[in-house]
Parts: structure tokens; C-alpha cells; sequence
């Protein structure tokens, strides 16, 4: 299915946050990020960029990808914004360590050669 500039334009954004979560929890473990508000807030941020840039997405190109969980992608930066005093941080650990690489996978996937733009 051809995409849109638009829609590589969010995959785009999806994938810069994940790389910044990335960077930002490498050489970290559960204790150091639980001890560093600064390190929790920045994940956080870019929680939400992902989240958001996948609710940008039209419906029908998320039904196009029902291998990737778009509503709990979307779901969570609900909950960090809209709930952000109910956040678990070692929920969110959980998230970062368990599904943010295969998300990063699948999403790169998507993406059309910078050609085809």
C-alpha cells in the first residue's frame, strides 16, 4: 500500500522518538530510572511525540497495519497526558525495554525508499 508524505512524515516521527528513548535508557536499568525524574521526563516526552504522531495517522492506514497496536501506542500517551498521576514508572520500564525495539522494527518496515517520496 503506497503512503502519503504525510503518513511517512508521522512514521518518521515515530521512529526519531523511539531512537530518543533509545539513547536516553542505554547503560540505564529499572533502579537508575527510577531514581532520575529528569530521565523519566524526557521518556515521557517523547512517550507522547510517538503517541501523538500515531494518532495522527488516518484510521484506515491503521487498519491497513493491524500487526502494530496503534491503540496502545495511542493509549499511552493518553494516560501521560491526560492521567499523568496515575503513571507507573516501572510500567512504562516495562514498555521501553519489552516493546519499543519490535515497534521500531515493524515501523521502519513501513516506510517507503526515500525515493518513492
Amino acid at each position: 500500500m503506497p503512503i502519503s508524505q504525510h503518513e511517512a512524515a508521522c512514521l518518521w516521527d515515530m521512529i526519531r522518538a523511539i531512537d530518543r528513548i533509545q539513547s536516553f535508557i542505554e547503560n540505564n536499568d529499572l533502579n537508575n530510572y527510577l531514581a532520575s525524574n529528569l530521565l523519566q521526563s524526557a521518556v515521557e516526552r517523547q512517550l507522547k511525540i510517538l503517541g501523538e504522531a500515531a494518532n495522527r495517522l488516518t484510521k484506515e492506514f491503521q487498519s491497513g497495519y493491524p500487526e502494530i497496536n496503534w491503540r496502545k501506542i495511542i493509549g499511552l500517551r493518553n494516560i501521560l497526558i491526560h492521567r499523568y498521576d496515575d503513571i507507573q514508572a516501572e510500567t512504562v520500564w516495562l514498555v521501553l525495554v519489552n516493546d519499543l525495539h519490535g515497534l521500531r522494527e515493524d515501523l521502519t518496515k513501513l516506510l517507503p525508499p526515500l525515493t518513492d517520496l
